[in-house]
């Protein structure tokens, strides 16, 4: 008989490649907006999986949807189609400005796709020097060659050898930036309306307004990355609703599976044909199983009371976050929007996020980081109230192991 194999935190040193950093806790279990470890042990999670578990863990529809389609088909790849992804992108079209979806496996692999689409429209329609692109420092587009170098974070991308070429970063909120550098050469500008990992930084709804006309001036694609704030996280299904701009391509991935790996680029049907059959594809894009769970997820997320919920549950977030503050002096300010809010460490702390990311974990509490000086909380969308009131007083007592009080 085989003896179970014993699975501990120092088995991941042995076995898995050395690229990231897990910290030493194994969860084994997940209901609404707690997690089990191992041990046994509770923890109330803010992290949500970095704005992924959108319905928190094991939400019943998800369980449904996914338990019902495990019986029914698994997979197919693109050389058919399947009902779950039709039925998945007929409602995202519904929903949003798109009239067609392109199904990936993760926010990376639709970026990709929508790169390298707004590449072909440009070649298709003006020629082979319109291929610039115009993204924005500290902004994050994914782990792929082409994304991490149009993400402006050079320490992503630096020391793999040569970048692709043509791209351009301007300063994020900075409308002077993007006019300095948007030129006839420039087939797309993309950007995320909250930047997520270079600090949750919300876009100006001048700026949002700005770039979208410089791209009508300059016959540029606006793509919007809405990997991270997309599918109801700021309080609308998408956050480019807030803004009263439209842009021609759209990302999508996160809370969209909530939880099982699923990405989408949206666009319009004029965009779209420069896709010609044969110019791009995927193995698992549009998998029956990650379609039907992402299914669920819209269905459930994309109502009214749900909507309300987000920023009620906002509200209390800053509530909680401001009355912490008052006591210990820690925060400079709280931004974001809906379940995507960034603490800003102020003068006095700043540089200490993974301090206090880390003395959370120790409270029970799971929170995260946006750089080295913003602590960002990305929960469940429907988060209880008594669960973000106890995850505070978990915080809260983070914040006292930092300061030393």
């Amino acid at each position: 008989m085989t003896t179970p194999l014993q699975v501990t935190r120092e088995l991941f040193d042995d076995v898995m490649v050395p690229n990231y950093a897990p910290a030493g806790i194994i969860p084994v279990k997940g209901k609404s907006s707690r997690v089990w470890d191992q041990q046994g042990r509770e923890y109330i999670d803010f992290a949500g999986g970095i704005a992924v578990s959108s319905l928190g863990h094991c939400h019943p529809a998800l369980v449904k949807a996914i338990q019902q389609q495990a019986e029914q088909l698994w997979h197919l790849s693109n050389v058919m189609t399947n009902e779950p992804a039709l039925r998945l992108a007929k409602k995202l079209v519904d929903a949003t400005f798109a009239e067609k979806v392109y199904f990936a496996n993760s926010g990376a692999e639709a970026n990709e796709a929508a790169f390298k689409l707004a590449r072909r429209w440009a070649l298709d329609k003006f020629g082979a020097e319109k291929d610039q692109i115009i993204s924005f420092s500290k902004s994050f587009h994914g782990r792929t060659f082409f994304t991490v170098t149009v993400g402006g974070q050079a320490a992503y991308s630096d020391g793999f050898g040569p970048k692709p070429g043509a791209v351009l970063h301007a300063e994020f909120n900075n409308l002077a930036s993007v006019k300095a550098l948007i030129s006839e050469h420039t087939c797309a500008v993309v950007l995320e309306p909250i930047q997520g990992e270079g600090g949750i930084i919300p876009a100006t709804t001048e700026f949002m307004q700005g770039v979208r006309e410089l791209c009508n001036q300059h016959n540029a694609l606006l793509i919007m990355d809405e990997v991270q704030t997309g599918v109801g996280r700021t309080g609308k299904l998408y956050a480019y609703m807030h803004y009263g701009v439209t842009p021609d391509i759209l990302t999508t991935a996160k809370s969209l599976g909530g939880g099982f790996p699923i990405g989408a680029m949206l666009t319009t049907t004029d965009i779209a044909s420069h896709l010609k059959v044969g110019t791009h594809g995927s193995t698992y894009g549009g998998n029956p199983l990650a379609c039907a769970v992402a299914e669920a997820v819209l269905d459930t997320v994309n109502q009214p009371n749900v909507m309300a919920q987000v920023l009620s549950n906002e509200q209390l977030f800053r509530q909680q976050l401001k009355a912490i503050n008052e006591k210990y002096q820690v925060f400079s300010e709280i931004r974001g929007q809906g379940m995507l809010l960034g603490a800003v460490l102020n003068n006095q702390y700043k540089g200490r996020a993974r301090e206090f990311f880390l003395a959370s974990a120790e409270q029970g509490l799971m929170a995260l980081v946006a750089g080295v000086d913003v602590v960002r909380f990305a929960p469940s969308l429907v988060i209880t109230p008594d669960e973000i009131t106890a995850g505070m007083q978990r915080f809260e007592q983070a914040v006292k192991q930092v300061i030393g009080v």
